[in-house]
Order: structure tokens, then C-alpha cells, then sequence
């Protein structure tokens, strides 16, 4: 990798694009500082480089310090930081979100405020789920209603295949070990997919509240998302887990789905398949790959015009406002 001296300084408009940049870059037990352009690692083993605006979203685990001067080139180069558990499978703050648009956001929304796109979303949520169904022309009962047999069915098949005894779901919450080690293990891989839905979610400037299946809670969306991977990630390797040993079974759960996350590039593929369900058809500047550092104004029919001008036409002392 070359050093930072090898390269020239950066201006946020002169930033790698998004979709260029390296989506998550984990680090633990280390200090983070800078060394002009980029940011560097220092451990027991040495220091090294990364020049900053390579990062999409700096994910800092446990044993990690952050200086001033760190923070200060990710924030203008544009990168989103996390504060995660080991691998990302606990969630606990971040910065600000690596996009400069809010296209993302905005489509969000859009798709959010219309009932008709909203549960077009969550059609195509239980479509990525489960692909063998087609969802078209379910009404959300019908949906809910799918959902819940497959997810029964899962934990059904996960319970023959491992020969773990399964009596149904079982959580009380803020009591962990109240349910068996199967329950444990399913609660503990639940915790760390919301964990890692919502570093995305954050990282990619969305709005954790605005659910598409979930509502009345400020992690909807999170939800959402980390429900995507439940049967397909979370489950099977909650019986995997407890199939093995009964002891310390959420610490093993999350290391497993550590793991796993590595193994699967999970955290990538959350990213596409948000992108994939909020702008299914976008192409061009909108996309938000295309993390322009621009702001305008809204007009009529939808139009976008130029901010920084006044718009009463040009005057003696010029066009600009300031």
C-alpha cells in the first residue's frame, strides 16, 4: 500500500466515489490517528496507512482510541464512523453517514409516504427472503401471515437437522437466560443482526425509523433490514450453536456470526440490497454512488435548480447571493 506522502491532498469534491471505496473498514485494539491524508492504525505490530478517502464506513471495535485529528480527515473526506462490537455484531454510535447525497434518504421517504410503494417494498422484503414465492398481489395480513409459517418452518427444519429440541419460541425481555440454550442462542444472533443492520443503515444515511414491515419504533427500519438475513443466517446458526454446547451460548452465537459475517461479506450485501429496495430503478446522478457534493433548491413539477443564485433574475451586482 502506498504511504500518504505519495499522494497529492484532497478536496472533498475531488473524494473516491462511493461506490469505489472500500464499504467497511474494521479495526480493534489499535489507535487511530492522522498522518495528513490518511489515517493511521498503530498496534503492538506497527502502524499502518489507510488513506481516508478509500473508506466508506471506519467500523472502531473494542480496544480501539480515536484521535481528534482522525475523526477530523474522515469527516472531510466523507467517511461514516461506527462505535461497533467485535466485527461489527453490536451496534452503539456512529458519526455522520457516509453519504453526502440524500438520495437514499429522500427515496426513503418517498417510498415510505405512499401506502401503495410502501407495501410494494415489503413485497419485495419477503421476495429477497424467501425467493421461491412470488409475493405479488398479497395484502400486508397475507403477508404477515406467510412470513410467520415460513419463519416456523425454519426453526421446524433447523430443529431436524441438529437434533436440537425445539418448543417454541421463548424470550422475556431484559431476562436472557430465561429461555433455553436454543432460545438464548436465536435472542443473542437477533441482537447482533439488528446490530449490524443499523451500522448499514446509518453508515448509508437512511432513516432508522422509517420502517416498511415495522412501525411505531425509531429502529423500524433496522428491523426491517435485519430481518432480511433471519432465516437464512441468524437461525441456522443459532442451532448450530446450541447443537454444539449449552454453556456460554451468547458469547459463542456472536463469534459464530462474527464469522459468518466475514465468511459471507454480509455487511456488502446489506448495503446492496437497501439500495436494490429503496431505488430499484435509479440510474444516473440520482444514484447515490454518485456522492456529489452539491445542494439545490427545490422548484415546481419536481424540477431541481441551482442554489447560491437569486432566482428574481440577475441584477447590477451579479447573480450570486453571497
Amino acid at each position: 500500500m502506498s504511504t500518504v506522502s505519495q499522494r497529492r491532498a484532497l478536496t472533498p469534491r475531488q473524494l473516491t466515489r462511493a461506490d469505489e471505496r472500500l464499504s467497511f473498514v474494521y479495526l480493534e485494539r489499535c489507535t487511530v490517528h492522522r498522518d495528513a491524508n490518511a489515517i493511521t492504525a498503530q498496534d503492538a505490530e506497527g502502524t499502518t496507512h489507510i488513506p481516508s478517502a478509500t473508506i466508506g464506513t471506519l467500523l472502531l471495535g473494542p480496544g480501539t482510541r480515536v484521535t481528534h485529528q482522525a475523526m477530523s480527515v474522515l469527516g472531510e473526506t466523507g467517511a461514516a464512523v461506527c462505535w461497533v462490537g467485535e466485527h461489527g455484531v453490536r451496534y452503539y454510535a456512529s458519526g455522520r453517514a457516509l453519504s453526502r447525497s440524500s438520495a437514499l434518504m429522500e427515496a426513503q421517504a418517498r417510498q415510505w409516504a405512499n401506502p401503495r410503494s410502501r407495501l410494494a417494498v415489503a413485497r419485495e422484503m419477503y421476495r429477497l427472503r424467501f425467493p421461491d414465492e412470488d409475493p405479488a398481489g398479497l395484502t400486508r395480513q397475507e403477508l404477515l401471515g406467510r412470513e410467520g409459517r415460513r419463519v416456523k418452518d425454519c426453526y421446524r427444519a433447523e430443529a431436524a437437522r441438529t437434533g436440537v429440541p425445539w418448543r417454541g419460541r421463548r424470550y422475556v425481555p431484559g431476562d436472557f437466560t430465561s429461555g433455553d440454550a436454543v432460545n438464548q442462542a436465536v435472542t443473542a444472533a437477533a441482537q447482533c443482526m439488528y446490530g449490524i443492520a443499523h451500522a448499514v443503515v446509518t453508515s448509508l444515511g437512511c432513516s432508522p425509523a422509517l420502517g416498511f414491515i415495522h412501525s411505531g419504533h425509531e429502529l423500524s427500519f433496522v428491523l426491517d433490514v435485519a430481518d432480511l438475513y433471519k432465516t437464512e443466517i441468524g437461525i441456522p446458526l443459532a442451532f448450530d450453536v446450541a447443537a454444539q454446547d449449552e454453556e456460554d451460548v451468547g458469547p459463542r452465537t456472536r463469534r459464530a456470526l462474527r464469522d459468518r459475517i466475514n465468511e459471507t461479506s454480509l455487511l456488502n450485501r446489506c448495503v446492496d440490497d437497501i439500495k436494490h429496495l429503496l431505488l430499484p430503478e435509479t440510474t444516473g446522478s440520482s444514484d447515490p454512488g454518485d456522492d456529489r457534493d452539491v445542494v439545490t433548491l427545490q422548484s415546481d413539477h419536481g424540477h431541481q435548480v441551482a442554489s447560491g443564485v437569486n432566482h428574481d433574475g440577475p441584477e447590477d451586482y451579479g447573480d450570486e447571493l453571497w
